[in-house]
C-alpha cells in the first residue's frame, strides 16, 4: 500500500480516510525532521536563559503565574498528561483515533510546538505497527483544544494507558513493549502541544465529511428510485428551473437525478396521466437534497484548512526565534461546520422517511399494502417505516446546535468554549442514523421495482437499474415476512462500500457533489 507523507505540505482527506481505515503507513521527509529539530533546540536554548514560557516555564490554565524551575519542567510535561486524562465513556472507534494521531503528527511536523523527533516517531510507530490507544470519547468542551481524549492519547507514549494491538486491548506498557519502544520521557513543552489542538474533533470530521459526501450521492439515487415506483415525473429536474435559482447543491442534485432517470421504462409508462404535480418530497427534492450538499460542501471547505492548520499553543516560530501565545486551540470554526453539516445530514434523512412513507401507504401510491403480497398475514414494511421515523426523530434532537453553548472552564481563565468536539460526535450519529434511513429507502424502493414490473419487462432508468442490480445481488426479494432487521444491516454495509454510487456511476458519470 502506498504510504501518506505525513509532513507534506497540504494534507487531504482522503489522505487521512487511508491512514485511518486502509491502514496506509506513514513517513516523514528529512526536511520535515530538520523542522522540529530547530524548533526543538530553541526551547532548549530558552529554558537554559531561565525565559518565562507559558507551560513550559510556566503551570497551565489559570495556573500559568505559578513558575516552574528548570529542574521540574520534565515532570510538568509528565504531570499535564497524568492530570488531564480526565476523559470518559466508551473508546473512540479505532480508524477516529488513527485519524486523530495523522492529523496531529501533521501539525506537529510544521515546527511549531517544538515536540521532539523522537516523540513524533513513536506516533508513526502507532500508526504503521497497529497499535491504537484507547481514548473515552467524552470530555472534551473543544476550546484549548480536546484536552481530555488527547492526554489519553499520551498515556501510551509514556507506557501508560490502554491501546488496542491489533485488536486485542492490553495496557500502555505492555502495547509499547509489543512494537519495541521503551516508555518515553517527555522533554520541556512536550506535554502541552501533543494534547493541546483540535485534533480529536478534526479527525472525526474528517470521516465524517468523507462519509456524508457518498451519503450525498446516495440520497439522488434512493430519490431517483422512488420517484420512479411512486409514478413521479422528472420534468421537475429540467435544467432551465434550477438555472434560474443556481445555488451550486440544488443545481447538482437536479443533474443527477435527472440522468439517474434517463430513459426510464416506469416514467414512461404514465406519461400523460390526470396527476398534475409530484409531491413535495419528490419534486422539491433537488432544492432540499442541494440544501445540505451546500452545507457537506461548506463543512469540507472548512476541514480542509483546518487539518492543515497548526493549532498548538504556544506557537514558535523558529525563522525569526519568537515565541506568540494565541488561541488556535479553539474549536469554533468546527463547531459550527458540525452543527451545520448536522441539519444538513439530518434533512436527507428527513425527506428520505416521508419517501418511505408514501411507498408503504396505498392511498399514496399505486403499490400494495407495505409493499407486500398477501397483507394482512405478512406485515411487509409496516415497521421498517416505524425504524426509519423513530431515526429521522432522534435526529432532531441530536441536530440541536452545539456550538451555542458555552460554559466556562479553567477558574474562568477559558471563558468561551466551541463545544466542537460534542458537536462532530452528534454529527457522526446522525450520519449513521440517516445512513440506516436510506437503506430502508433503497430496499422499499428495490420491493415496489419488483411488484410494479412483476408481469411487464418495463426497465429503471439508466442509473437506478444498475443500483437495483447491486442491491438485489445483497438482498433479496421480500416474497413473505422475514427479519427486516438484518436486510437493513445489510443494506448499510453496502452503502458503505461504496458499490451502489460505483454501479450508478459507470452507466452515467459521476454524480456531482457541486
Amino acid at each position: 500500500m502506498k504510504s501518506i507523507q505525513i509532513d507534506k505540505e497540504k494534507l487531504t482527506i482522503e489522505d487521512v480516510v487511508s491512514v485511518a481505515r486502509n491502514g496506509a503507513p506513514v513517513e516523514a521527509s528529512r526536511e520535515g525532521g530538520q523542522r522540529v529539530e530547530r524548533t526543538r533546540q530553541l526551547i532548549e536554548e530558552w529554558i537554559q536563559e531561565k525565559q518565562v514560557i507559558y507551560g513550559i516555564t510556566t503551570g497551565f490554565g489559570a495556573l500559568c503565574n505559578v513558575p516552574i524551575s528548570e529542574s521540574d519542567t520534565r515532570r510538568l510535561q509528565h504531570k499535564i498528561i497524568m492530570s488531564h486524562a480526565a476523559g470518559i465513556g466508551a473508546p473512540l472507534p479505532g480508524d477516529v483515533v488513527r485519524a486523530v494521531m495523522a492529523v496531529r503528527l501533521h501539525d506537529l511536523f510544521m515546527g511549531y510546538s517544538g515536540c521532539s523527533l523522537k516523540t513524533l516517531q513513536y506516533l508513526m510507530a502507532f500508526l504503521n505497527q497497529e497499535l491504537t490507544p484507547v481514548v473515552p470519547e467524552k470530555g472534551s468542551v473543544g476550546a484549548s483544544g480536546d484536552l481530555a481524549p488527547m492526554a489519553h492519547l499520551g498515556l501510551v507514549l509514556l507506557g501508560k494507558g490502554e491501546a488496542f494491538y491489533k485488536q486485542e486491548r492490553i495496557s500502555g506498557a505492555a502495547a509499547l513493549s509489543k512494537i519495541g519502544l521503551e516508555p518515553l520521557e517527555l522533554a520541556a513543552g512536550e506535554g502541552l502541544a501533543l494534547i493541546n489542538g483540535t485534533q480529536v474533533m478534526t479527525g472525526i470530521a474528517a470521516l465524517v465529511v468523507h462519509d456524508a459526501i457518498r451519503l450525498a450521492k446516495l440520497a439522488d439515487i434512493a430519490c431517483a428510485m422512488s420517484l420512479e415506483v411512486l409514478m413521479g415525473s422528472n420534468s421537475e429536474f429540467d435544467p432551465r428551473i434550477h438555472q434560474i435559482r443556481p445555488h451550486p447543491g440544488q443545481i447538482a442534485s437536479a443533474d443527477n437525478m435527472l440522468r439517474l432517470t434517463g430513459d426510464s421504462g416506469i416514467l414512461l409508462s404514465h406519461e400523460g396521466c390526470a396527476r398534475v404535480q409530484d409531491a413535495y418530497t419528490l419534486r422539491c427534492s433537488p432544492q432540499i437534497h442541494g440544501a445540505s450538499k451546500d452545507a457537506v460542501v461548506h463543512a469540507r471547505n472548512v476541514l480542509n484548512i483546518e487539518i492543515n492548520a497548526t493549532t498548538t499553543n504556544p506557537l514558535i516560530f523558529a525563522d525569526t526565534r519568537e515565541i506568540r501565545l494565541g488561541g488556535n486551540f479553539h474549536g469554533q470554526p468546527i463547531a459550527m461546520a458540525a452543527d451545520y453539516l448536522s441539519m444538513g445530514i439530518a434533512e436527507l434523512g428527513n425527506v428520505s422517511e416521508r419517501r418511505i412513507e408514501r411507498m408503504v401507504n396505498p392511498q399514496l401510491s399505486e403499490l400494495p399494502a407495505f409493499l407486500v403480497k398477501n397483507g394482512g398475514l405478512n406485515s411487509g414494511f409496516m415497521i421498517a417505516q416505524y425504524t426509519a421515523a423513530a431515526l429521522v426523530s432522534e435526529n432532531k434532537v441530536l441536530a440541536h446546535p452545539a456550538c451555542v453553548d458555552s460554559i466556562p472552564t479553567s477558574a474562568n481563565k477559558e471563558d468561551h468554549v466551541s463545544m466542537g468536539t460534542i458537536a462532530i460526535r452528534q454529527c457522526r450519529e446522525i450520519l449513521d442514523n440517516v445512513e440506516h434511513v436510506l437503506a430502508v429507502e433503497l430496499l422499499c424502493a428495490a420491493q415496489a421495482y419488483d411488484l410494479l414490473t412483476e408481469d411487464t419487462k418495463i426497465a429503471w432508468g439508466r442509473g437506478t437499474r444498475e443500483a437495483y442490480r447491486v442491491i438485489r445481488k445483497h438482498v433479496t426479494y421480500l416474497e413473505k415476512d422475514r427479519e427486516l432487521g438484518k436486510d437493513i444491516e445489510n443494506m448499510v454495509a453496502l452503502i458503505q462500500t461504496g458499490s451502489i454510487i460505483d454501479a450508478a456511476e459507470k452507466a452515467i458519470g459521476e454524480l456531482n457533489l457541486l
